[in-house]
């Protein structure tokens, strides 16, 4: 099963270069490539009971055979005539000359696609020889009627492909390797698998890549599914106990301390805000390290809760390490921090790759290097700048990561290793580790990823915000909005304009007359009709729609000095609309920020449209979410509907969850978990068992030494993902 791919003479160096882009290199990677879809193609029809424009399969003899070249030598056609008992039709081909070698007259073929009307023929072709109309299979599969079916006559599967590797050869080789009968071992014990009525994975792979029915996929997901949320599982409760075991700094919780910076607060908690603080302050108090996941909407308060968590930790002499995955949030949590702390000695640091500085209320803004600020400061703010080897720590007795999701596995490992290892005052202890998401996750995303972590919930936003008017904008009334930014300008308000691209690229600004680009996004006949371009737009505004009005740029392609000038200067007032990519998606605060465009919203997921909308409405002044989008497909409508309706983030996660399905909205190249697993997110029931499975196995045997197949499974399964 771990033979490289390269040493298979079937497949060879050059097949295998191709198949390493798709992270495919070894047999148990090949047989692990699902495919995402399946054709079906089994059952085979009489061809009198044909009719056009359906997927039928048909077995039958080949009459002729012939090659026709098209008006001006542009393209071949392959064109077989095929009859049964009940009559005949024809097949065509474009630009596959080589058939003849093989759809020799006389042979029995099975062919299975797409029926057509042959005027079609005519026009796709520009032929000037005209063609009798009648029905004909357009470009089918086929393959010889004495063979095991593969491509015709089942459940076609249909893989994710790159450049020379099409599912035709995916499926050739992959019913090669099932010829190899390998022994696959099976990581879950039989018994589980017994008792849920699930096959054996070697069964689960064949019917995944070659069902005979709909219900044999359908087995073979939910096994899939199944070992995946149950490796999870295994690894959530290993953590938790594990942490359980080590020793943190204990941090009494001195309720006058915090009642007093509460009452000093320009604003009131929400009930939401109180409980999550307890809970944390609470966890303070143990002596085994808080790993606790702060879960709140956009603008639901999450930068109090922490900075109330880091006042007890700074009072009783210890250390606070904030880590922001980019360095205009990190800015942006240091700014807050020193307003917050106004009145306390406390020294706030701020290190990035750009910046280190340390500030309190005696002296401002003393310039060091990184090693001083993050030993001599009280809270440590900045980005990964922070996990630089030669840095230590004082005291470090609490992290908390905002945007979690948004570092790597090393640098959120490393944060969490003893601070014997990252700081000088404290020997054999773990810190305190919380993590803040603006991601609202729906409760059974929760349980399955983050079933070791305690969780705390901001449900409820501060009472004094004005609901977000949004707006789907129809391209026939981008003028009247238009007009109506203008005056919001006037009276003294800015505008973010959003867009999914920085530039368009190169597919996206040739000139082609070609149909089928318009879903790309191309120039046709001169006009662009795609996705719509920061730079480009950036221009457009400046010149044609704006050009009374100062417009910032903000994208991911400029250096982290040029983000942070143009923010500043948007935040300051100097700019009065900043176009920008998603760059701008998490934590960005501009109180006088009132209406947000979205370009092509309809490419954008429903949380991430939502994260957007939250850079508004930050003030008590109203604010609009103008959603432009060309798409008129029911879906799209759905989904923006949703976002017009709905204010929760929680509700607009969970109906994300339900149109686009778990692999989107929570991104499976970030869990490293197969896209079957993820589509099973949503399953509560199946993951309820696996968790239930997962604890009986552990607690009789915590080492999983009596399973060494399932042990050898969550090694390797460590390698690909990390639970915190």
């Amino acid at each position: 099963m771990e033979t490289p791919l390269k040493n298979l003479p079937r497949i060879g160096i050059k097949y295998a270069k191709k198949l390493e882009k798709m992270e495919i290199k070894t047999i148990f990677d090949f047989l692990f490539h699902f495919p995402f879809r399946y054709d079906d193609y089994s059952a085979i029809v009489p061809i009198s009971e044909i009719s056009a424009r359906e997927n039928f399969t048909i077995h039958g003899k080949i009459v002729s055979f012939k090659n026709i070249r098209t008006w001006k030598k542009k393209m071949y056609l392959a064109e077989a005539t095929i009859e049964d008992a009940s009559g005949s039709i024809k097949a065509i081909w474009f630009n596959q000359p080589y058939l003849g070698e093989s759809l020799a007259p006389g042979k029995e073929i099975r062919i299975s696609g797409k029926v057509s009307q042959k005027k079609e023929v005519a026009l796709l072709t520009n032929s000037r020889k005209k063609i009798d109309a009648g029905l004909y299979f357009s470009n089918p599969s086929w393959e010889m009627a004495s063979r095991i079916p593969t491509n015709t006559g089942r459940l076609v599967p249909i893989y994710p492909e790159t450049q020379g590797v099409t599912s035709r050869w995916i499926r050739w080789q992959m019913q090669n390797f099932f010829k190899l009968k390998l022994p696959i071992s099976d990581p879950i014990p039989q018994e589980i698998l017994q008792k849920m009525n699930l096959p054996e994975i070697g069964k689960a792979l064949k019917y995944i890549h070659f069902p005979e029915n709909h219900n044999q996929y359908a087995l073979a997901r939910k096994r899939i599914a199944f070992e995946e949320m149950f490796l999870v599982q295994i690894k959530s409760i290993q953590v938790r106990s594990s942490w359980k075991k080590e020793n943190s700094i204990k941090i009494n919780f001195d309720e006058n301390l915090i009642k007093i910076f509460v009452s000093s607060l320009p604003f009131k908690l929400t009930n939401a805000q109180r409980k999550a603080s307890f809970e944390i302050l609470k966890d303070l108090e143990k002596n085994q390290p808080m790993n606790r996941l702060l879960n709140g909407d956009v603008g639901s308060g999450k930068t109090i809760v922490a900075a109330i968590a880091a006042l007890q930790t700074m009072h009783q002499g210890y250390q606070v390490a904030i880590m922001a995955p980019t360095e205009i949030l990190a800015q942006q949590h240091y700014n807050n921090f020193c307003k917050l702390f106004k009145n306390y000695t406390f020294k706030i640091g701020l290190v990035t790759s750009n910046t280190k500085k340390i500030s309190n209320s005696e002296k401002n803004n003393i310039i060091r290097d990184s090693a001083f600020v993050i030993h001599d400061s009280d809270i440590i703010i900045g980005t990964h700048s922070l996990i630089q080897k030669e840095i230590r720590f004082r005291h470090l007795a609490l992290i908390i990561i905002d945007e979690q999701h948004r570092f790597g596995i090393a640098q959120r490992a490393y944060l969490q290793q003893k601070t014997e290892e990252i700081s000088d005052g404290i020997r054999g202890k773990i810190p305190h580790f919380l993590t803040m998401t603006a991601t609202p996750i729906p409760r059974t995303l929760a349980l399955a990823f983050f079933g070791n972590l305690d969780l705390s919930v901001l449900d409820e936003m501060p009472k004094n915000r004005k609901k977000i008017i949004t707006k789907i904008i129809s391209q026939n009334n981008r003028e009247l909005a238009y007009e109506f930014i203008k005056k919001e300008i006037k009276n003294g308000h800015q505008v973010f304009v959003i867009l999914p691209l920085v530039e368009e690229s190169k597919i996206l600004t040739e000139v082609h007359p070609v149909k089928s680009l318009h879903k790309q996004g191309v120039r046709i006949n001169g006009q662009f009709n795609g996705v719509k371009a920061a730079v480009q737009e950036h221009i457009r505004l400046s010149s044609e729609v704006f050009p009374d009005f100062k417009i910032g740029l903000v994208h991911g392609k400029l250096n982290s000095e040029e983000k942070e000038k143009a923010m500043q200067n948007f935040k300051n007032k100097k700019m009065d609309i900043l176009v920008a990519t998603s760059v701008v998606e998490v934590g960005i605060d501009i109180p006088n920020a009132t209406i947000m465009i979205i370009e092509d919203a309809d490419r954008f997921g429903l949380s991430q449209l939502h994260q957007f909308r939250g850079r508004i409405g930050r003030s008590e002044q109203q604010s609009y979410c103008f959603l432009f989008t060309s798409k008129n497909s029911d879906l799209s409508k759905q989904r923006l509907k949703a976002l017009v309706e709905n204010e929760s983030g929680f509700k607009i996660a969970e109906k994300d969850l339900e149109l686009r399905g778990p692999g989107e909205f929570f991104g499976t190249k970030q869990s490293g978990i197969p896209d079957i697993a993820m589509e099973n997110l949503a399953n509560i029931k199946l993951i309820k068992i696996a968790r239930n499975e997962a604890d009986n196995l552990l607690k009789l045997d915590p080492t999983l030494s009596d399973y060494p197949l399932l042990k050898k499974a969550m090694k390797k399964f460590n390698t690909r993902i990390h639970l915190e």
